[in-house]
């Protein structure tokens, strides 16, 4: 009977693991990577272009400086160059710009001074491609377009790799402007990407294999102990069945924190670069408003977008800390760990901040909002950030229980002299919950809006940021009438009120 069992078991357990391995295996290596290194690849040459345009705009500032006679066209050509001689971007800041003519001829390369004011038709690469023939032949044929060809990585003239550049000509000198990036970039953040892939899917694989043996094991001593050990079987599979769901939970929050963290940490790394770069411009640009008028960007006034710029790059960086701000929230909320709540938090400016946040939501959802903030509260001790997450998600759930925007939503704030404590409350005249829902909105993974993809973490992760603040939240729903919360934070500095 084992024999037999032996026999039969493997096969119908084994089989289908690997043929889903096998699925998974094949979609991540032959399906999404290849579309993951097409989109790095459109991205970085996107990139590219918009550089060089960039650059081309400088010397464009310059043909006018000459076009006005404020400059020869040597001097206007002389401060060109030594503006784009210095321009440099890239993680290590050795990426560059670099100038020829149509003749072809070498008018500036940072890296390649043996070969300014020289001519270069001949030039080629290792596998002999003329690269400033191309140039030239590109602009000729399309005024800018991009050029492949090898050379050497950056300032290391030993080393010679891939390189694709955009270039674009300037007619009033009869110039070429162009930059590049390396194709080996993209290769080397694929080749990381699918190490760490392929060590996931080997630890996956092992998972699965001792899963598997220890239910063919469990098979055998169920078959052997009939009825009595049938039932323990059945119970034992329905324990590891809640086992594997809470570590899938657990595996879904660690691998959501870690994808989302990468490309956040990108993005606040780069927003001081980018405002950096726009302090540098402006005077530029600012120059160019007052010498030629008032010009568009994009589709924006140049007058509008000078002030919109600093507080646009400044919501960038918010809104980036916001969402790292909610991914530690989960690994606290997971760990068990008390935050770090050492600000003296004004609940008035931080309820506003919220509010100004999702302003764009609660104009879409509802004709109808209010917001009152009690003068003079005190501050409570904490962390702005995450009180300010709570109200965020509080009044996006208000927002999403309105059946429509005649239906209101009023946010006000306060102080309960009786219990010390400052209050925030939520109220809107949507759907309303049952008694049975108020019982379990705390709950983690708990949602009334699973079909329309809530996932149940927001008031969970909220209750958990209020009570390690030492407050409370309070729910009162009706069905077809709306909900009310309010939430408790215990003041900091309590007002003398004799």
């Amino acid at each position: 009977m084992i024999k037999r069992l032996l026999e039969k078991v493997p096969v119908r357990i084994i089989l289908p693991v690997l043929l889903t391995v096998a699925l998974f295996v094949m979609t991540i290596f032959l399906l999404i990577l290849p579309i993951m290194e097409t989109n790095m690849m459109a991205g970085k040459r996107e990139f590219i272009r918009d550089l060089t345009e960039s650059a081309w705009s400088t010397l464009d500032f310059y043909a006018e400086k000459e076009r006005s006679g404020a400059l020869s066209r040597e001097e206007a050509k002389a401060l060109a160059i030594d503006h784009l001689r210095n321009l440099r971007y890239g993680p290590e800041l050795k990426d560059y710009f670099w100038v020829n003519d149509m003749l072809p001829r070498i008018i500036m390369h940072p890296y390649r001074s043996d070969l300014e004011g020289k001519e270069v038709s001949n030039y080629s690469d290792p596998n002999g491609k003329r690269l400033f023939v191309e140039c030239v032949r590109t602009v000729e044929a399309h005024g800018a377009g991009y050029v492949d060809y090898e050379w050497q990585w950056k300032d290391d003239p030993k080393r010679i790799v891939p390189k694709i550049s955009y270039v674009k000509g300037f007619p009033a000198w009869g110039w070429i402007i162009g930059t590049g990036i390396y194709v080996e970039d993209v290769r080397e953040e694929i080749a990381s990407i699918t190490q760490r892939l392929t060590v996931v899917s080997l630890l996956i694989l092992l998972v699965i294999v001792l899963l598997s043996s220890y239910i063919i094991w469990h098979g055998v001593v169920v078959e052997s102990k009939k009825k009595r050990a049938e039932s323990e079987a059945e119970l034992r599979r329905e324990q590891l069945f809640q086992a594997s769901k809470m570590a899938s939970v657990g595996t879904l929050a660690s691998g959501v924190a870690h994808e989302i963290n990468n490309p956040i940490t990108s993005v606040m790394l780069n927003t001081p670069i980018v405002q950096k770069t726009w302090d540098a411009a402006r005077p530029i640009l600012d120059t160019y408003q007052e010498e030629r008028g008032d010009f568009t960007v994009g589709s924006m006034p140049y007058s509008l977008l000078r002030d919109r710029m600093p507080q646009l790059l400044g919501d960038i960086a918010d809104s980036a800390k916001r969402v790292q701000s909610i991914v530690h929230d989960l690994k606290d909320f997971a760990r068990q760990t008390p935050p770090d709540l050492n600000e003296s938090v004004d609940i008035n400016l931080t309820v506003e901040k919220a509010v100004g946040l999702v302003n764009n939501l609660i104009r879409k959802s509802t004709l109808q909002f209010s917001l009152v903030c009690q003068e003079d509260l005190p501050n409570v001790n904490g962390n702005a950030q995450r009180i300010e997450q709570v109200v965020i998600n509080l009044v996006v759930n208000a927002c999403q229980a309105l059946p429509n925007s005649d239906c209101g939503i009023s946010v006000s704030t306060g102080y309960d002299s009786v219990s010390k404590r400052v209050y925030v409350i939520v109220l809107d005249e949507g759907v309303g919950m049952t008694a049975d829902s108020i019982d379990q909105i705390r709950d983690p993974f708990f949602t009334t809006k699973r079909e329309s993809g809530g996932t149940g973490l927001g008031l969970s992760i909220s209750d958990r940021i209020v009570r390690d603040h030492g407050g409370q939240m309070d729910f009162v729903s009706n069905p077809e009438k709306g909900t009310r919360v309010t939430l408790y934070l215990p003041a900091a500095d309590v007002p003398d009120l004799d």
